[in-house]
């Protein structure tokens, strides 16, 4: 059964109404880490797996969220001042409802109930997934009009100010403007993109490693502090700097000095990963896939070694994965830390690929690993209506 047929059903089951169903997908990102808080360059693609949220209007401006994976369920009186988080998952969704609310959108009241197949801990953005899917039936339940880039805006806003990740836009981005067959170039700090083909004889196989270390969410906050710190040091000499995203290789070498050591690590990762980025899509338009594949190279590398973001297993499944034939490239993706490893794979290899590094990583480790492969999917979007259900 579908995704769209359980969360129909379910919601039926529950409220004895047919609802309308939003979907909306999970991302990895091809190139481009840590570089979206920086006012950067990222590269992410849209993949299929979706969370699905099932809507229908209250009598009351009252919200409440539901999910049959998890015990806990999120409420918010719409008319009230606004809520506090529960530090469970329905902050996902309470979140936006406040951050819209706060932004000056009256929401209507609505159910909501959420169902969710992106991998949780993969580093696949299941959070924005969610924030998402919650935003565009929240919108589009309360009859509102909304502009894309705007609602992303807000999700993100969601997760930085209500759950605590101060996550960039990336994710959310990502989620509500993929396109199937394509990777996305956007600029982090204009909002502008521009679509990137991915051929159709390549794979992107996503492994995960099953591991995700209790240090992941401090430190992401941590080294956004650290870039943070690199761009008030680097000030003193390039008063015109905004963000690491302003500091070209150049700069950073004649004025490393102002920084520590750890600093200029750092900043030495952002720098040198948004210039990759721009050279992969100059390699993704030519064709030339093994180059894009040094650029993931490198990047793996940079995060490893300057940004310090890599962890034991995640090496070793890039290690893995660059033995295999048909490999183009592999790198971690993700916020780190443990989560998940992207790779640009021949599609007739594919399949052998994710069983030989499935099977090399669990005898390393003993940790079955899940693999996906993968193509670029569409972005969210209403699947179901009422009307549709009969």
């Amino acid at each position: 059964m579908t995704g769209q047929k359980i969360i129909a059903e379910r919601f039926r089951a529950k409220f004895g109404v047919n609802p309308h169903v939003y979907r909306a997908p999970g991302r990895v990102n091809l190139i481009g880490e840590h570089t979206d808080y920086n006012d950067g360059f990222v590269m992410p693609a849209a993949i299929g797996f979706y969370c699905w949220v099932a809507a229908g209007p209250r009598q009351d401006r009252k919200l409440v969220v539901s999910s049959e994976e998890f015990p806990e369920h999120g409420e918010m009186e719409l008319s009230s001042r606004l809520p506090q988080p529960s530090h469970t998952w329905s902050d996902y969704s309470v979140g936006v409802a406040a951050q819209l609310e706060k932004a000056g959108f009256r929401l209507s009241g609505a159910n909501l109930l959420v169902h969710g197949e992106v991998p949780i801990g993969a580093g696949l953005s299941s959070s924005a997934s969610i924030e998402v899917a919650t935003a565009l039936a929240l919108a589009e339940e309360s009859g509102l009009s909304i502009d894309r880039p705007h609602l992303a805006r807000i999700c993100q806003q969601a997760e930085n100010e209500f759950v605590g990740m101060r996550c960039g836009i990336m994710d959310q981005f990502i989620s509500l403007h993929g396109r199937a067959n394509h990777a996305l170039m956007l600029d982090c700090r204009s909002l502008k993109f521009e679509l990137v083909p991915i051929p159709e004889s390549v794979r992107l196989v996503i492994c995960n490693t099953g591991v995700k270390h209790t240090l992941a969410g401090g430190e992401y906050n941590r080294r956004r502090e650290e870039c943070e710190e690199a761009v008030r040091s680097l000030a003193k000499a390039l008063p015109n700097i905004r963000a690491l995203r302003d500091v070209s290789r150049e700069q950073l070498e004649e004025h490393r000095r102002l920084l520590s050591e750890v600093l200029y690590k750092r900043a030495k990762h952002i720098v040198t990963e948004n210039e990759r980025v721009l050279n992969s899509v100059k390699a993704l338009r030519a064709g030339d896939l093994h180059r894009f594949g040094e650029y993931m190279a490198e990047s793996h590398v940079s995060l490893r070694d300057l940004f310090e973001v890599s962890c034991a297993e995640l090496d070793l499944m890039v290690e893995l994965a660059n033995r295999q034939p048909g490999v183009y490239g592999a790198r971690m993706t993700g916020g780190g830390f443990g989560g998940a490893t992207i790779n640009l794979v021949d599609a007739e290899h594919a399949t052998a690929f994710a069983e030989t590094v499935a099977k090399g990583y669990q005898k390393e480790t003993g940790i079955a690993a899940a693999v996906y492969i993968c193509m670029p999917a569409d972005g969210a979007s209403l699947v179901e209506t009422p009307e549709m259900a009969g």
